[in-house]
């Protein structure tokens, strides 16, 4: 087969040019591409595109430049990059066979663990990421009811049932309805429309902002009206704003949700747990992975479940990100030229701007200054920042502002 020869003309240490040329969009994830990290400023070559290593809550780019990172992989790591307790479960399950004929026992110490600490778990069946999660609850629910429409709110990953992306049929399309955070007449407007074939009602139960318990109680209600399932997409949420999730800190309980992120401190691991009659279609449907049960990403889960029983993590999450907030926020509320603000819960708030492009330089003004931002939502806190890192962040906030100053560019911009 005849193949172009890669990296013609590009320096070997050129990782920007060689990942466009060999993945398509430069990276297989899509909000860690440049144009999503950096928006209209993703071109310039100074700001960092790959790292070479990191820990705690720093990572280093392969020239060596050291960053703060506010990211936190997307919110995948909440204890810290290469956190030592997990790290040892990950090498020791790795010594001795990650993945055999039989399933490890750490699926059912784990499972068992879930159960214990998620308000609806009866029952668990572990997947890969979030995308298969979801997907998954939402196969459970159709199976059960034996119904088709799903409603919706939020992000659900890229796999058909959620997205009209090219290549989706229009016909899977049509099962989904999607309604507004926090909307109670839209959805029950929705629930009209859907009637007796609605299957489902998917919700990420924090968005901007925590939602409601009218907007969730109204969606239990219609479930339960009409023997539809509520589910609950707590990939981000669980294990950050309170171990058991949003379910556990409003006290409303879903049918099924889904688990991930934090769950596995960035190790590829998610669930969906739920009512026992519901998750036993799991293995009529089919819903099965050769490495669902891998054992280094549920090793990677028992040890940060040891974090939880330990210290408060969704406390000491809220603490970090909080302090965050504040220097940011402070920062940008004393330079208004820049037009960005900080929002949002303490754990996993969000950078704003009116005009995108404002948004843009402030992003990669902060990376020039060894500070990894998010465009938008959102920042995820760690245990892992700390005050060094606070301090860091604090002092790179004023020459940030100063390079935004409208006019000629700054030293240092």
């Amino acid at each position: 087969m005849n193949r172009a020869i890669p990296f013609v003309g590009v320096p070997e240490n050129d990782w920007r040019a060689r990942a466009a040329d060999a993945i398509p969009g430069g990276c297989s994830t899509g909000s860690k591409r440049p144009e999503a990290l950096y928006g209209s400023r993703s071109l310039d070559p100074a700001l960092p595109t790959h790292f070479e290593r990191a820990a705690g809550c720093m990572l280093w780019a392969p020239d060596g430049r050291q960053f703060v990172d506010c990211t936190m992989a997307l919110g995948a790591v909440a204890i810290g990059y290469a956190d030592a307790a997990v790290t040892r479960a990950v090498q020791d399950a790795a010594v001795h066979g990650n993945v055999t004929a039989l399933p490890h026992r750490l699926e059912v110490e784990v499972a068992e663990r879930l159960i214990d600490l998620i308000p609806c778990a009866e029952q668990v069946r572990f997947l890969r990421t979030g995308a298969e999660a979801t997907a998954a609850a939402v196969r459970l629910a159709r199976a059960t009811t034996g119904r088709d429409h799903i409603i919706a709110c939020g992000y659900f990953g890229w796999l058909d049932w959620c997205t009209d992306a090219d290549g989706v049929p229009d016909a899977t399309k049509r099962q989904i309805t999607w309604v507004p955070f926090n909307d109670v007449a839209a959805l029950d407007a929705a629930v009209l429309d859907a009637g007796d074939a609605l299957a489902a009602i998917i919700v990420e139960p924090l968005i901007h902002q925590l939602a409601t318990r009218s907007w969730l109680n109204a969606a239990r209600l219609h479930c339960d009206r009409l023997g539809a399932l509520l589910i609950f997409d707590e990939i981000k949420t669980a294990f950050r704003i309170r171990t058991g999730g949003v379910q556990e800190l409003l006290g409303i309980t879903p049918d099924l949700a889904t688990l991930g992120k934090a769950m596995a401190n960035g190790y590829p691991l998610s669930a969906v747990v739920g009512r026992g009659d519901v998750m036993r279609a799991a293995s009529r449907s089919w819903i099965s992975s050769t490495a669902a049960a891998e054992a280094t990403g549920l090793a990677a889960a028992k040890a940060v479940f040891g974090w939880h029983d330990r210290v408060d993590v969704a406390e000491r999450l809220a603490l970090a990100g909080g302090m965050m907030q504040e220097i940011i926020g402070t920062a940008l509320v004393e330079a208004p030229w820049v037009g960005v603000r900080a929002d949002g819960p303490a754990a996993m708030w969000r950078l704003e701007a009116d005009v995108p492009e404002q948004l843009d330089a402030l992003v990669s003004a902060a990376a020039r200054h060894g500070v990894l931002l998010k465009r938008g939502a959102y920042q995820f806190a760690a245990i892992a920042h700390d005050q060094k890192a606070m301090d860091l962040v604090a002092h790179a906030m004023p020459a940030v502002m100063q390079s935004l100053l409208p006019g000629p560019r700054r030293v240092g911009d």
